[in-house]
């Protein structure tokens, strides 16, 4: 099996009064390249007249997002022409690319009646060969992202992106990057298989699990050697876990603020085209 490395705790790191826990980047992990950045909002309850998530219109350029909705709901608008209200057990990829502004909040329905809330959202690095690619956006509900089931209904598999045994994920990735959701009831287990040389991300959002031999509890995130191809899991409470794998892209990572490229010159370059209106006006 392969060896699990380090196990590293996600940070308290609250945005307003969004509770927040921040898994990558943190003291002790900067990435897992290509994966670089966790943020895992909730779970908290909002009373009804809130004022929602905080995610005002901002600017990206560099790098894709995935988004969990697993309580609550987002709604997504940005300069590329995207808009939606994605709800719980739903997804959004949004590849930023040369850049798109775009603002992540909640609904009006949710900003009235209040309710749970947890999400989390992943950045994935672009390669530079895709890093001003056109911007795109697909916001996807649940009844739209396929769910493999294994060990008699213990583990629900929901497919995003990549392929799961036969079933493949609606989201096309631009570099290949395989990503699920994956539920687990108390004792359920599965075991698969990722060719060595790609590095995994798995990280543990709610109750425990034993990975390879180790016991992996809720926020933390768990960094693999390259030894085995070989990946076995198994939940000693009811558990959700984040799971993929790419192959590591080997290239400068230079991120500042909402840009990520592969230099300081781009990075300058970046801020002066949105400055410019090179990557949309907001009209919200």
């Amino acid at each position: 099996m392969r060896t699990v490395k380090n196990i590293y705790k996600a940070v308290y790191a609250p945005i307003a009064d969004l509770v927040t826990y921040r898994a990558l980047p943190t003291r002790e992990v900067e990435y897992i390249d290509p994966f670089l950045f966790l943020n895992h909002h909730g779970p908290q309850t909002y009373r009804p007249n809130n004022q929602g998530l905080p995610f005002g219109p901002h600017p990206h350029r560099g790098f894709e997002t995935l988004t969990f909705i697993l309580e609550g709901d987002i709604m997504h608008e940005d300069t590329g022409g995207g808009k939606s209200v994605i709800e719980a057990g739903g997804i959004q990829w949004m590849t930023a690319g040369s850049g798109l502004i775009h603002a992540e909040v909640s609904s009006d329905k949710f900003k009235k009646e209040g309710g749970p809330m947890e999400i989390l959202q992943l950045w994935f690095n672009l390669p530079a060969k895709y890093k001003m690619d056109a911007p795109s956006y697909i916001g996807l509900q649940k009844d739209k992202i396929p769910v493999v089931t294994e060990n008699d209904g213990k583990v629900k598999v929901h497919v995003v992106s990549g392929n799961w045994g036969d079933v493949k994920g609606p989201v096309e990735s631009l570099s290949d990057i395989h990503m699920a959701s994956i539920a687990l009831e108390n004792e359920g287990r599965f075991s698969t298989q990722v060719a060595a040389e790609r590095n995994i991300f798995f990280y543990v959002v709610r109750g425990a699990v034993r990975v390879n031999g180790e016991t992996v509890e809720k926020l933390h995130l768990v960094e693999f050697g390259h030894n085995s191809t070989e990946v076995e899991v198994e939940a000693t409470e009811n558990a959700v876990i984040l799971f993929g794998h790419a192959l590591p892209f080997n290239e400068p990572v230079v991120a500042q603020g909402p840009f990520v490229m592969n230099s300081e010159a781009e990075i300058m370059q970046a801020y002066q085209d949105y400055q410019n209106g090179k990557m949309g006006r907001w009209q919200g």
